[in-house]
């Protein structure tokens, strides 16, 4: 049986030409990824353009405002550079096959025949279309992670099995993460999603969460992340504390079936924007106690930490190498991980403003805080939010292009070409998940 090699390529990071920034620093850095057996590089496909109605209407009141916003949307022209040519063929040359993929643990299968989404994309926000994804995985994953939520953790009660099933998250992770060699290693982005979920919705969400006390929850929270040492005496006090709180059960399980496949550094390095993630719900709790609708800037400084970015930092993880230490530190690649986490988070703001609005209290996001604080009305606020997103898109890639360009080591290439293709994997799920999300009226 052939080897299957690399998913079909989702990402449009041959947007970002235009935008690149010049080469700051000299290249010399060598490859430190794990060795993995693996194929050559496979052909990756042209990105295409996003088809956008640009019929927007022109009469009435804002006429102009969405035609000018839809048609600029529309207008994203995706040329081509070396160093994002780079990024989206991956590792190439002497000594790097073994940076590719370990052999899928099951059959490769034909592709699926091309059927249509789900859901409209918002108009005129900037997103690369993906290929829908592997219907046998998206099975086998959302079977697998069922189990495991019902049976191992308990993580939530019967009366919730209709929103597990409309989170959809087999699909999601299947979408966001195409080049997983095997299922285990998407189950490992599958039980760190829905954990993090799990203590979202029952710590501070709709599901009994409040912000009264939330630091202290959370806190206990994290040490199933980042475990605690202490004394023999307590050490059982918190064992139990674990063992008897649904969020808790389900970061400790998901965090030990991640040990079991990650590295020392690349486990660090998920802590870190765990509690990177536990700040961001902190401040937004302040906020809500106080009553304080935040200056523009100030939330989305908060979205900064209240973000994905533990998704994507994953990803060297779930495509099973790693990315040296030294190189995810790098300040460049940083900022490129902080921009894709910022428009991903703004994508949810945007497809999940009508349902937050439908629900009980008042729910903060960028198009409400953009409308109370610049004084503009819903639509134009959601407009602009819209924008927002768009220039976060645009200086991700252009960033990304530039570390690609300054930094051409084999493991940074296919690591941003794996945030590439999550943060388009984060949209396909937002706009096709009809179950939980609809678009406001305001085209």
């Amino acid at each position: 049986m052939p080897d299957p090699g690399f998913s079909p390529l989702q990402s449009g990071l041959p947007a970002a030409a235009a935008r690149a920034h010049a080469p700051t620093h000299a290249a010399g850095a060598e490859a430190g990824g794990a060795a993995l057996p693996g194929p050559p590089s496979a052909p990756v496909p042209a990105a295409v353009a996003v088809p956008v109605d640009v019929s927007a209407p022109e009469d009435g009141p804002g006429g102009d405002l969405i035609a000018r916003h839809v048609g600029e949307g529309a207008a994203a022209v995706r040329q081509s550079s070396p160093a994002l040519e780079r990024i989206l063929r991956g590792p190439s040359g002497l000594g790097t096959a073994s940076l590719y993929l370990a052999r899928r643990d099951e059959s490769p299968v034909s592709p699926a025949p091309e059927t249509p989404e789900e859901g409209q994309p918002i108009p005129g926000l900037y997103h690369h279309p993906v290929p829908q994804p592997d219907p046998e995985r998206v099975d086998e994953v959302s079977r697998r992670i069922k189990a495991w939520a019902v049976d191992e953790v308990q993580a939530y009660p019967p009366e919730w099995e209709d929103q597990f099933d409309g989170f959809s998250v087999g699909r999601y992770m299947v979408a966001c993460h195409p080049d997983a060699p095997s299922i285990d290693h998407l189950m490992i982005a599958t039980r760190l999603m829905v954990a993090e979920n799990a203590v979202d919705d029952c710590y501070c969400e709709d599901h009994g969460g409040s912000p009264i006390g939330l630091g202290g929850r959370l806190l206990l929270a994290h040490t199933a992340l980042d475990p605690l040492h202490t004394t023999r005496e307590y050490e059982p006090g918190w064992a139990e504390s674990l063992r008897s709180d649904a969020p808790r059960r389900a970061y400790h399980s998901a965090m030990e079936y991640f040990l079991q496949m990650a590295t020392p550094s690349q486990a660090d390095r998920f802590r870190h924007d765990m509690a990177r993630l536990h700040l961001g719900y902190l401040a937004e709790a302040a906020w809500a106690q106080t009553d304080h609708t935040p200056e523009v800037w100030e939330y989305l400084a908060m979205r900064q930490f209240n973000n994905f970015r533990p998704c994507p930092t994953l990803t060297d993880s779930v495509g099973g190498y790693e990315l040296p230490a030294d190189l995810h530190a790098r300040p460049a690649m940083q900022r490129v991980i902080a921009l894709a986490g910022n428009a991903t988070t703004i994508v949810n703001d945007l497809y999940s403003y009508t349902k937050e609005l439908k629900s009980p209290g008042r729910h903060l996001n960028l198009p409400v805080v953009i409308a109370e604080r610049e004084d503009l009305s819903d639509r134009e606020a959601y407009l602009k939010a819209v924008e927002v997103h768009n220039d976060l898109m645009h200086g991700f890639e252009a960033e990304a292009a530039a570390l690609a360009a300054a930094c051409p080591v084999p493991s940074v290439l296919r690591f941003l070409r794996g945030v590439a293709v999550w943060v388009d994997g984060n949209h396909y799920w937002h706009q096709t998940n009809t179950y939980r999300y609809s678009l406001p009226d305001f085209w």
